[in-house]
C-alpha cells in the first residue's frame, strides 16, 4: 500500500503523524510519502519516508501552504492508494481532486479550535466556527474519517473509527525520582505556558521544572526570560523519541491546560505518555484528565489557573517516595492495559488497508 500523508499546520515531526501513524504504516511494510514543512521548521524528514517540502501554514500566512499542498495532492494522489490529511484546510484543498480513498484524521474540535486562534479577529470567530462545521459536514460526505477521541463522534452523523492518541508502553521503566517535574509538548498561554513559569518560580531551587517543546507567541519570549532567570529549564523542540525518554525518572509530569472548549473533549496525550514512562502526573480538571486520574490511580488533579496548587502537588509527590512510586506503578499498568499504541497502531493500519482495497 502506498500512502500520501499531508500536514500543513502540524509540525513535520508531530508525534501522532510520524511516531504513531507513519511508524505503524512503515512497520506494516507500506510505502509513505510525507508532504510537510521541513524547511520552514528546520527539521530533516523522518527516516523511511519519501519527503515533499511545502510551506507551513501559520497565522494569516496560509495561502502559499494551501496552494503547495493542493498541487502536491493533485500531482501525487494518482500514484498512491491512500491520501491521509491532517488539517481542516486540507479538506478544502482536496475539493475537486478525484481519488477513491482520501482520509481525514480529525484530532481536535475543529470549530472550538478556530475560536482560540489569536490571528482571527474576535467578531469573525463565530463565522469561522460555522465554516469549520461546514467543512466537517463536507468531509463526512466526501471522504473517510478517523477520530482521535470518542467524544468527537457527537459532531458527526455517522460512526467513524476511533484511532486514539495512545503511546508505545515500555515494559520496564526507571523509578520516578525526586527533584524534577517535566512538561512535554507545544506551549501557548492556553496550554499553561505562563502557569508553568509560575510553578517553576515557586519550586526553585529544590525542584526543577523542565519544559520540552516549542512555544508560540509571547509565551516563547517569557519562557526564554524564565530560563535565563533559572525559574525553568526550557529545552525547546526535541524529537518525540528523545522527548519521551526525557520523561523517565521525573517526579511528576505536568499538564496545566486551561478550561477551553477545544480541550474539554480531548485526552491530553502527554498524560498517557507520562504514565507510560513510569511518572505520575499533575493536571488541571479537564473531564478526561480527571477520569484518567481516577481510573489509573496515577494522577493528581489541581484547579485551573492555580500555579500554587500545582506546585504544592509536586512538592507532595517529591516528599513521599512510597506514594509516588505506587502512583507511578499503578499508572504504568493502566496504560499498558488500556492505551498501548502497539494494539491501536495495528488497528489503524488494518483500517487503512481495508479502505485502500474497497
Amino acid at each position: 500500500m502506498r500512502v500520501l500523508v499531508v500536514a500543513t499546520v502540524q509540525h513535520p515531526m508531530d508525534a501522532r503523524v510520524v511516531e504513531r501513524e507513519i511508524g505503524a504504516l512503515l512497520g506494516g511494510g507500506h510505502e509513505v510519502t510525507l508532504a510537510a514543512a521541513f524547511s520552514d521548521t528546520g527539521v530533516s524528514p523522518p527516516t523511511g519516508v519519501r519527503p515533499i517540502d511545502i510551506p507551513r501554514a501559520s497565522g494569516r500566512r496560509r495561502l502559499a501552504s494551501f496552494s503547495a499542498a493542493r498541487s502536491a495532492i493533485r500531482r501525487e494522489a494518482p500514484h498512491h492508494d491512500v491520501v491521509l490529511i491532517h488539517d481542516p484546510e486540507l479538506v478544502v484543498a482536496t475539493m475537486g481532486i478525484r481519488h477513491p480513498c482520501v482520509v481525514w484524521d480529525v484530532h481536535e474540535d475543529t470549530a472550538a479550535a478556530v475560536t482560540m486562534k489569536p490571528w482571527i479577529p474576535g467578531p469573525f470567530k463565530p463565522t469561522a466556527a460555522a465554516i469549520a462545521r461546514r467543512i466537517e459536514s463536507y468531509a463526512e460526505d466526501h471522504m473517510h474519517l478517523i477520530l482521535a477521541e470518542t467524544a468527537y463522534a457527537d459532531r458527526f452523523r455517522h460512526a467513524h473509527p476511533i484511532v486514539p492518541n495512545s503511546t508505545v508502553v515500555p515494559a520496564d521503566v526507571p523509578p520516578s525520582g525526586r527533584g524534577r517535574a517535566v512538561y512535554v509538548g507545544t506551549l501557548t498561554r492556553e496550554r499553561g505556558g505562563d502557569d508553568l513559569i509560575a510553578v517553576g518560580s515557586l519550586l526553585r531551587p529544590d525542584i526543577t521544572v523542565e519544559i520540552v517543546g516549542n512555544a508560540h507567541g509571547d509565551v516563547s519570549r517569557r519562557l526564554r526570560a524564565a530560563d535565563s532567570r533559572g525559574d525553568v529549564t526550557w529545552r525547546g523542540f526535541v524529537p518525540n523519541a528523545d522527548a519521551l525518554r526525557s520523561i523517565e525518572g521525573a517526579t511528576a509530569g505536568l499538564s496545566l491546560l486551561h478550561d477551553e472548549a477545544n480541550y474539554r473533549h480531548s485526552m491530553p496525550t502527554k498524560l498517557i505518555e507520562y504514565l507510560a514512562r513510569g511518572v505520575p502526573f499533575v493536571s488541571t480538571p479537564l473531564p478526561l484528565a480527571r477520569d484518567l486520574a481516577e481510573a489509573s490511580g496515577g494522577g493528581i488533579i489541581v484547579p485551573f489557573d492555580d500555579p500554587g496548587a500545582a506546585a504544592e502537588a509536586i512538592r507532595f509527590l517529591d516528599a513521599d517516595d512510597d506514594r509516588r512510586q505506587a502512583m507511578a506503578a499503578s499508572g504504568h499498568r493502566w496504560v499498558r492495559d488500556n492505551a498501548d499504541w502497539t494494539r491501536d497502531g495495528a488497528s489503524f493500519v488494518a483500517q487503512m488497508e481495508t479502505w485502500a482495497r474497497a
